[in-house]
């Protein structure tokens, strides 16, 4: 990697530190090329990206950003997880350590403050954005829902009285 390639990936981190709302940092020895591209598919799936930097670079980049106390975990083969959801990046490493051993998260930072890793795993359990999203419409939604029904039941017991006088005075 020349000095141009070395001062891109410095700037694009930087952006990445600056703009994302999770970052999450873990140790990936061991595991395989199978299992580093299973993981950037679920990464990429939930709206998380994964990157690979060297530690020196890494810690360049986050010098002035609000998860410079990252700079701590880049020791030894690390990788980095985040997203602009504070959601998902932690949820699918947590869910890919499970199944992988090799995979050990160190900590991260959700906005100014460091996470440890119960901290990581605590955030991963929460509700994404879009599922508080749709349990929000669903609330918004129900009371509408029972106003409509309410409003047109009295229409409709109208409507079969009306019925039954026209039923009476036809017979009559």
């Amino acid at each position: 990697m020349d000095r141009a390639q070395k001062e891109e990936l410095v700037t694009s981190l930087s952006d990445v530190f600056q703009n994302t709302s999770v970052v999450v940092v873990a140790h990936y020895s061991g595991l395989t090329v199978a299992q580093m591209s299973a993981l950037r598919r679920q990464m990429k799936a939930a709206g998380a990206t994964v990157k690979v930097a060297k530690n020196r670079l890494a810690k360049i980049a986050l010098e002035g950003s609000e998860v410079a106390h990252v700079a701590a975990l880049l020791k030894g083969p690390t990788i980095i997880a985040y997203s602009s959801d504070p959601v998902a990046a932690p949820k699918v490493a947590v869910e890919f350590a499970k199944t992988n051993d090799k995979f050990v998260i160190l900590g991260g930072a959700f906005g100014k403050a460091a996470l440890n890793v119960d901290g990581v795993k605590a955030l991963a359990t929460m509700p994404s954005l879009d599922e508080l999203r749709a349990k929000l419409v669903g609330l918004i939604q129900a009371p509408a829902t029972k106003i409509a029904q309410l409003s047109t039941a009295p229409a409709a017991k109208l409507a079969r009285v009306f019925a039954a006088y026209a039923k009476e005075n036809e017979a009559a």
